[in-house]
């Protein structure tokens, strides 16, 4: 092993991408320690510490962001304790889930938020299911958000306090805990400030209990955890693709063309192509899309207009505009018909 720091890098790091998928996430025999997650975490008890809350987390590294039902602590997503691993979920899933420091305590104080609700066992009161719902209703496979709507507070993208009682719960924890939420004049005129003023006044009443539950319990460990990298990200691409690519091909013709007169003007499957990485990163950020979902969209895309011969009509700076705005159109579409498979 290479010494870096004074601390043991894995022999891993070495690899090409090909050899490292094939190790298995067991394999990677990593931990929290001495890792770029230490500061977001210091940083988590830090807000937790000035709000006047005495209970803390426990942390572990699994496969993805989690708070298993009934445990008061949080799984973290193994690529974020090491840069080698992060360079790799990149080329795998086109972005980084927390891979910067804002997104990982953005993620973090959620999470805070569900690992909360389980040590005190928060929504068995009434007045949480008045406010939220039921903490029991079954989880969906993909949820329909309403994006004008003030009920719930905005946190993480695609509106994820819609998802679930639960979800909105820790959104609503995670607003209220971040110093430098405004939240009290932001929702003010919003119906979601009660569920905020309601965490407010509850978080000074059991703060400095014990909680109810201590388990230290730790669910879907790296170590326990013996498939490879390559079927890892090969799972985890198919809960973020669509599989319907005629869906686009009426825009499709309506952008481009297959008359003769057209011939001899640029493929529009190669346009698509040289415009794949800005049209994926400013449709993103629009929507609050995966990267990959919009990937796998352009690709089905491109080739669907190679299939039906299509053909540049109008100018290209025209074109790049009539193309984004389509696939920010056919992505929130994908979003609100329900399709849209959230990891919850």
């Amino acid at each position: 092993m290479q010494r870096i720091n004074g601390y043991a890098e894995p022999s891993w790091t070495r690899l090409d991408d090909e050899r490292l998928l094939s190790l298995r996430l067991s394999d990677l025999r990593i931990s929290l320690d001495h890792s770029p997650l230490r500061s977001a975490i210091d940083q988590l008890q830090d807000e937790l510490k000035s709000r006047g809350i005495t209970y803390r987390p426990h942390f572990w590294l699994s496969d993805e962001w989690f708070t298993p039902d009934g445990v008061p602590g949080i799984a973290i997503p193994f690529y974020l304790a090491h840069p080698r691993l992060r360079e790799l979920e990149r080329r795998q899933m086109l972005e980084v889930e927390g891979g910067t420091h804002d997104w990982c305590m953005r993620i973090l104080r959620h999470e805070a938020g569900h690992a909360f609700d389980n040590a005190y066992r928060l929504h068995a009161r009434r007045r949480y299911r008045e406010l939220f719902g039921s903490w029991h209703a079954p989880y969906p496979d993909s949820y329909k958000p309403r994006p004008y709507t003030k009920r719930f507070v905005i946190h993480l993208d695609m509106w994820y306090a819609q998802a679930h009682p639960a979800e909105d719960f820790a959104e609503t924890f995670a607003v209220w805990l971040n110093p430098a939420s405004r939240w009290e004049e932001q929702y003010a005129t919003w119906p979601a400030i009660k569920k905020l003023r309601y965490i407010d006044g509850l978080m000074t009443r059991v703060a400095v209990d014990p909680p109810a539950v201590r388990s230290r319990r730790r669910t879907h460990t790296l170590p326990t955890l013996k498939r490879t990298l390559r079927e890892h990200y090969e799972q985890k691409r198919r809960c973020y693709c669509r599989d319907s690519p005629g869906i686009y091909d009426r825009d499709l013709r309506r952008i481009f063309s297959d008359e003769p007169r057209h011939a001899r003007c640029a493929s529009a499957a190669t346009f698509l192509r040289s415009i794949e990485a800005e049209a994926r990163e400013m449709v993103s950020r629009w929507t609050g899309a995966a990267q990959l979902t919009i990937n796998r969209s352009i690709a089905d895309m491109v080739d669907r207009a190679h299939v039906m011969g299509l053909r540049l009509r109008k100018p290209r700076r025209q074109t790049k505009v009539d193309v984004m705005m389509m696939l920010a159109v056919q992505t929130m579409n994908f979003v609100n018909d329900g399709k849209h498979r959230v990891m919850l």
